[in-house]
C-alpha cells in the first residue's frame, strides 16, 4: 500500500505542477484517475514531505492547494 500512496503523490505532484493557480480537492479529485482515498492519503504524504501548500482563504470554504516553491514561468 505505501508503494501506491507514493506513485499516487507522484501523480497528483504532477497535475498540481502543471495547474497556474491553487486548485481545490475537488479539482485534484476530477483531474487525476486515482479514488477518493487515494488522493486523501497522496495529499498527505505531500504535505508530510513538506512539497504542497495548504491553505483556506477567509472568505470561503474551500481548501485550496498548490505546490511549495512552483516555479512559474
Amino acid at each position: 500500500m505505501i508503494e501506491n500512496i507514493g506513485k499516487s503523490a507522484g501523480i497528483i505532484w504532477t497535475f498540481l505542477d502543471e495547474q497556474t493557480e491553487p486548485v481545490t480537492l475537488s479539482k485534484i479529485k476530477n483531474g487525476v484517475d486515482l479514488s477518493a482515498t487515494l488522493v486523501q492519503m497522496a495529499l498527505g504524504w505531500l504535505a508530510r514531505e513538506d512539497k504542497i501548500i495548504i491553505e483556506m482563504p477567509e472568505d470561503s470554504f474551500s481548501y485550496k492547494i498548490s505546490l511549495k516553491n512552483k516555479t512559474v514561468i
